[in-house]
């Protein structure tokens, strides 16, 4: 990857192909199934197969931050943990 991505940048181009190819088992099975648009398959298909292409990268980019929140939740929580374990020695009075 390169330096000048962000890190959203670099989490939707991971996601993508997961994207994609969700969006693709979708668009298939559902061409396949409907029997109006299975005569037409071979129209169908070619369609499915760019439409997944060109919208899983704006989904990609919409869900990139949330998969990133669960993480910064969880290190959140651990610091102010953390902060919380190393202030209250320090905060005590013995005397």
């Amino acid at each position: 990857m390169q330096e000048g991505l962000s890190i959203r940048a670099r989490i939707a181009i991971l996601i993508y192909s997961m994207t994609n190819a969700v969006l693709f088992g979708i668009g298939i099975v559902t061409v396949l199934n409907v029997p109006s648009l299975a005569a037409h398959a071979w129209i169908g298909i070619p369609v499915v197969v760019v439409l997944s292409l060109l919208l899983a990268a704006p989904i990609a980019w919409y869900i990139a931050p949330r998969m990133r929140a669960r993480y910064w939740r969880q290190r959140e929580k651990a610091d102010t943990e953390k902060d919380l374990r190393c202030a209250a020695p320090a905060t005590r009075f013995n005397g």
